[in-house]
C-alpha cells in the first residue's frame, strides 16, 4: 500500500496493529446525540492514558526494541504523546526521555511523572521543546521519535480507525483533529487500507493555531500567528518535511478550523449533553459537527482523541453555561 505518499508499510500496519492487540484493549465506539442528531464516535478519550497517542507511541517503541533492545529514546511532547511514550516504555522496558515545553498542560505534565522516565521542561511552545528534544538525541545518541512525523507512529493511530469501522462500517462523513497530523494521517492511511476511500474525511484545526489548515491552502504555515488554545495538543506549526504532511496533501482532503469559544463550548455540551470528557483537542471535531455541519446530513461521526483537561479548566468551562 503506497498510494499515499509516505504512508506506513504494509508490514508496519501489521506491527501496530499486533503489539497495540497485545497490550490495549479496544475503546468503546458509541452512538452519541449532537444537538438533535446521532453521531458515530470513537472514545480513544478511554485509553489507559486518556488519549489515542500511547497506540503510535507502543507501535514506535516496538519498531525500536526489535532492531536493538539497548537504544533509548527521546521524544517532544505537548503532553500526550509523552504520555503515551512514558506508558509504552514501561510495557515494553525501553528508556525513555520526555521533553515538554514549560508551559505544557499541567494535568498531562502531572500524569507523566508518574512514569520512570526522564522528563524535561524546555521552552515555552512545542516547537521549541522540539528543537531541544533534537539537539539532545544527537548529544546523547538517542533515537527521536516525533509525536507525528514517524511511520511506525501512524501505523499505531491507524488502528483506532480500524477498531471505529469493524463497529460502524456504515458511516460515510468522519472528522478529526489535527495538529502535527499523525492522529488524521493514521485514519487516512487505514481508510485506505480498508479499502474505503468512500468514506469523507475532514481535518479541523484550532482557529488560534492553524498552521496545518494554512499549508492545505497552500498557504505558508510558516507566517501563521499563533495564539493560545485550550486545544494544546493541537498547537504548533508544520514541520517541514513530515510525512504527514505528505498523506494528508495527497489525500485532498479539507482542514477546517474552529472558534476558541466554540470549542470551549463543545467541552461543557460535551459533559452536560453526553456525559463526555474531552480536552480541548477533542472538543474541536465535536464543535465543528454541532455547528459547521448541521446541514450535512451523512452518517456523521468523529474521532474523540483525548480526556486531558485540567479540572480547574473544566470547571471553568462548566461554570460559563
Amino acid at each position: 500500500m503506497n498510494s499515499l505518499v509516505g504512508a506506513p508499510t504494509a508490514q508496519q500496519l501489521e506491527d501496530a496493529r499486533e503489539v497495540v492487540k497485545r497490550y490495549l484493549r479496544p475503546t468503546p465506539s458509541v452512538v452519541l446525540n449532537i444537538r438533535g442528531r446521532d453521531v458515530y464516535a470513537k472514545l480513544d478519550n478511554l485509553q489507559v492514558t486518556g488519549a489515542f497517542k500511547v497506540r503510535g507511541a507502543l507501535a514506535a517503541l516496538d519498531a525500536v526494541r526489535r532492531e536493538d533492545s539497548s537504544i533509548g529514546v527521546i521524544t517532544s511532547s505537548a503532553g500526550n504523546h509523552g504520555l503515551g511514550i512514558s506508558h509504552a516504555s514501561s510495557l515494553l522496558g525501553v528508556r525513555a526521555t520526555v521533553v515538554v515545553p514549560a508551559n505544557a498542560s499541567p494535568v498531562k505534565v502531572a500524569k507523566i511523572r508518574q512514569y520512570d522516565v526522564e522528563l524535561i521542561e524546555f521552552g515555552s511552545s512545542y516547537d521549541e521543546a522540539q528543537a531541544h528534544a533534537r539537539e539532545l538525541s544527537e548529544q546523547r545518541g538517542l533515537r527521536f521519535v516525533s509525536p507525528f512525523n514517524n511511520a511506525n507512529v501512524v501505523a499505531g493511530q491507524a488502528t483506532a480507525f480500524d477498531e471505529f469501522l469493524a463497529v460502524f462500517p456504515e458511516v460515510e462523513h468522519v472528522v478529526v483533529s489535527v495538529g502535527g497530523g499523525g492522529w488524521i494521517s493514521g485514519v487516512l492511511v487505514s481508510r485506505e487500507a480498508n479499502n474505503r476511500e468512500d468514506i469523507t474525511i475532514t481535518g479541523v484545526q484550532a482557529e488560534n493555531s492553524a498552521a496545518m489548515a494554512q499549508f492545505v491552502r497552500g498557504e505558508d504555515p510558516a507566517l501563521t500567528v499563533h495564539t493560545p488554545t485550550i486545544a494544546d495538543g493541537l498547537a504548533g506549526g508544520v514541520d517541514p518535511g513530515s510525512i504527514t504532511n505528505d498523506i494528508i496533501l495527497s489525500s485532498g482532503i479539507k482542514v477546517l478550523t474552529i472558534a476558541e469559544n466554540s470549542i470551549r463550548n463543545a467541552v461543557r455540551e460535551g459533559v452536560e449533553n453526553n456525559g463526555l470528557v474531552m480536552e480541548g483537542s477533542s472538543a474541536a471535531s465535536y464543535a465543528l459537527i454541532a455547528e459547521q455541519l448541521e446541514q450535512d446530513r451523512s452518517k456523521l461521526g468523529f474521532m474523540v482523541s483525548g480526556r486531558n483537561i485540567a479540572f480547574d479548566l473544566l470547571q471553568e468551562i462548566l461554570a460559563e453555561g
